[in-house]
């Protein structure tokens, strides 16, 4: 059966975030834009392209894990463990700085791993919990109040000093924590293998090998603007 694919370029439809751009950032390691870089097989997502200069793309070619393109998100279905994965890994090492525009349904999900290493991965265990796991080791960041399952922009932050710092809706948490460890991402939806699927929709990712509190303000407001 023959698919339907079209590429969706959709960013002229706001402008979000100043005249800041992700782009404008050395440190821009993957860059999932919202609305952009998007190709279809039906209704479903067959890949979301990188829009940093790297070609991270996220891929998958089983049409029953691919998430749906629901009103400019990506929705995915835990119970099809509907997932994208990259040909290769993105490798933070040492500072970083993770973005993410999202809405999970529920808790205990993947939102992004290593769906090839074991161990890998950023997960919301819990509506009040967010867990970084690497190289065996991990941490868990506690909200100060509300809950994890809603509409919300969730960054995280890791300084030379291996201090993990989490922001919700551009607010930083009181309970940082302390990691070092290489970070290995290539899956967006699940970690190995298939594991904890996500439920719910995800806007934008954006990925840095690099951390500061100018980078941190930018990524939060353009979140912000979504």
């Amino acid at each position: 059966m023959l698919s339907l694919k079209q590429s969706l370029s959709l960013n002229t439809l706001k402008t979000v975030g100043g005249s800041w751009q992700p782009s404008d950032e050395t440190g821009l390691e993957a860059w999932y834009k919202n609305q952009t870089g998007i190709t279809l097989n039906g209704e479903k997502v067959s890949s979301w392209a990188d829009s940093s200069t790297n070609s991270f793309d996220m891929v998958q070619a089983t049409a029953s894990e691919q998430p749906a393109y629901n009103g400019g998100d990506i929705d995915f279905t835990a119970a099809n463990s509907q997932s994208l994965q990259s040909a290769s890994d993105i490798t933070l090492s040492g500072a970083f700085t993770v973005g993410i525009r999202l809405e999970p349904d529920v808790s205990n999900v993947s939102v992004i791993s290593s769906n090839t290493e074991p161990n890998e991965f950023f997960k919301i265990t819990s509506t009040t919990n967010v867990r970084f796991k690497t190289d065996g080791s991990e941490v868990d960041l506690g909200i100060d109040s509300g809950t994890l399952v809603a509409d919300l922009s969730l960054v995280i932050t890791r300084n030379a000093s291996n201090l993990i710092t989490l922001y919700i809706n551009g607010v930083a948490q009181s309970d940082t924590e302390t990691l070092a460890g290489t970070a290995d991402i290539n899956a967006i939806g699940v970690r190995r293998t298939d594991n904890n699927p996500y439920d719910g929709t995800i806007s934008e990712i954006q990925i840095y090998d690099t951390e500061s509190t100018e980078l941190t303000a930018n990524v939060n407001s353009y979140l912000a603007g979504l």
